[in-house]
């Protein structure tokens, strides 16, 4: 029993989703039962803890793949390209008279 509810709490977004207070409940629980003992909980705990963190941040970074991906196939300006074109339109300014600046600041 102990072995499925591990297996089933380490699959993907149900893993990173877990809270530390979930954890600790889950443990509670199966040690109340008589599933596992005191130690095989905290083992549990910090294996799920650990395990949670890096499946949220595995989560994360695919989504922030995910995001640039799109975002590249809509052609939409990174904050790079801005910075780059304001320092474009900057260089051109100084080439012009300095009555006819445009203000790029906004």
């Amino acid at each position: 029993m102990f072995d499925l509810i591990k297996r089933t709490m380490l699959t993907g977004v149900g893993l990173a989703a877990m809270s530390k207070d979930k954890v600790e409940e889950l443990a509670k629980e199966l040690m109340e039962k008589g599933e596992m003992s005191e130690k095989e909980g905290k083992e549990l705990i910090d294996d799920l803890l650990k395990k949670s963190e890096q499946a949220r941040n595995d989560l994360e970074t695919k989504v922030e793949d995910i995001v640039q991906k799109v975002l590249r196939k809509m052609s939409v300006a990174t904050k790079d390209d801005i910075v780059r074109l304001e320092k474009k339109i900057r260089n051109i300014e100084k080439k012009r008279p300095s009555g006819n600046k445009t203000d790029i600041s906004q």
